[in-house]
């Protein structure tokens, strides 16, 4: 009998509503020096159809028809066996993959792109501002604008603007406006060029940018949208977790024993491992590993505190894992895993124990990229490379321990505009980057007198 190397769902399979995590994990509140945030304080920023999102704790949230109409462009996405994989590492563990690189845009990114663009032109919206880093989220943004009418203007960390021009180039193509951050368009920008002209940008200074060109528009008719990290866009990408589970059903599997997903805001970790993490809420065994850099340790090195999002300080006080909102990260490939900061809701979870994040060194993880290549065929992102690197440890574990488990993990983009990272990893040009644990406490000193979470 012909092995099941891919399992696949028909659109009317697709997932109707969308998981809210808020409902079960409860994370302190957006912070002011006035106390706590209300709504209404973010009007200028975002739509008040996504502020209400932001702040609900309605466990399901019904997806509009017309969303999921958009949504069938690629979804359902299907899930693979990595067959090859487990053969190249002999382990009795099986490892299933969700492969959201069929997007157009090569990544999970448009399953929060075009919701928040929908929900956008809902509300009158002409135009949105986004930051991006290693171009993904940009990539996406300017895709899902293009399908419902609106403006894009993307901020794009400097180092990887320099690093991957195919990046610039997709987003012009669906209309998008790239420039490199810093930049001189915004005060924050020109404060940072002024201060460290030579600087390779930071994920935190490219927020900065993109929210004050938001909001001193002065028509009051463009957004800022956040491809991760708050709420709103960790539960838009819970259909990938959603899907999953019936494709695991699909296939006679239980739920699994391990879910993984690199880290860095934490979107497309949080889409795949939401819907599982209320699982072992009520009980089930399953161990749910975000990893994200060495060099970027938010998880596993960074105290859980309030910080801004951002580096000018633009943002409410959040509750979160935070290297400080100062950090500029080392030009590491992975820029979509750059950031000082994680998700509100992926903090909260890992301190509530539900979570066991991991680091891995960047010639590890390209070092599973090629392997995995060599056996499944699709060329990671060197974001993904992370997932890869942390299933194949799993895998080896169980091949120690003699165990036949089953992990699952989120195969969040493909690496075809990655292929200057491969290339210089093929060339022995990279290096692990340690980042130096004292500059965690220098980077958190300006949070003396903020409030604790």
């Amino acid at each position: 009998m012909t092995r099941i190397r891919k399992i696949v769902l028909t659109e009317d399979e697709m997932p109707r509503q969308w998981y809210n995590l808020a409902a079960d994990v409860k994370c302190p509140p957006f912070m002011s020096p006035d106390g706590p945030v209300p709504p209404e304080a973010w009007e200028s920023v975002f739509p008040m159809n996504l502020v209400e999102q932001e702040y609900s704790t309605q466990r399901w949230v019904d997806i509009p028809e017309e969303i999921l109409n958009l949504l069938t462009r690629w979804r359902p996405a299907p899930m693979h066996r990595a067959y090859d994989l487990e053969k190249a590492l002999g382990t009795p563990a099986k490892i299933y993959y969700k492969n959201e690189s069929l997007s157009p845009a090569g990544s999970h990114k448009p399953n929060t792109a075009v919701a928040q663009a929908w929900y956008n032109k809902q509300f009158g919206t002409k135009k949105l501002t986004t930051e991006t880093g290693a171009g993904q989220w940009g990539s996406a943004l300017s895709f899902a604008c293009s399908l419902v009418g609106l403006e894009c203007k993307v901020f794009m960390v400097r180092i990887s603007f320099d690093q991957k021009p195919f990046r610039q180039l997709m987003m012009q193509t669906w209309g998008g406006e790239c420039v490199a951050s810093p930049s001189t368009e915004t005060q924050a920008g020109r404060a940072i060029l002024e201060k460290t002209p030579d600087t390779p940008g930071s994920l935190g200074i490219a927020i900065s940018e993109a929210i004050e060109a938001a909001v001193t528009d002065p028509s009051g008719t463009t957004k800022y949208s956040l491809g991760s990290v708050l709420n709103h866009v960790m539960m838009h990408q819970t259909i990938i977790g959603l899907e999953a589970k019936k494709q695991l059903e699909k296939v006679g599997e239980k739920l699994p024993d391990v879910i993984i997903g690199c880290a860095g805001g934490g979107s497309n970790f949080a889409g795949l491992a939401f819907p599982f993490t209320l699982d072992k809420i009520n009980g089930a065994e399953i161990d749910i590993i975000p990893v994200e850099p060495v060099s970027c340790p938010t998880l596993t090195q960074a105290p859980y505190v309030y910080d801004h999002g951002d580096t000018a300080k633009m943002t409410p006080l959040v509750a979160m894992h935070s290297l400080g909102h100062g950090f500029v990260p080392p030009p590491i490939h992975a820029g979509g895993l750059r950031y000082h900061g994680m998700s509100p809701l992926v903090s909260r979870a890992v301190e509530d124990g539900l979570m066991a994040p991991r680091s891995i060194h960047q010639l590890e993880c390209y070092k599973a990229g090629v392997l995995f290549a060599k056996t499944e065929g699709i060329i990671p992102a060197p974001e993904t490379t992370h997932a890869i690197a942390a299933a194949i440890q799993e895998a080896n574990k169980a091949k120690e321990e003699g165990k036949e488990k089953v992990i699952l993990f989120n195969f969040s983009g493909h690496g075809l505009m990655d292929l200057v990272g491969y290339d210089k990893y093929f060339k022995g040009e990279l290096s692990d980057h340690e980042f130096p644990i004292d500059e965690i406490a220098k980077n958190h000193e300006v949070l003396k007198g903020y409030p604790k979470p």
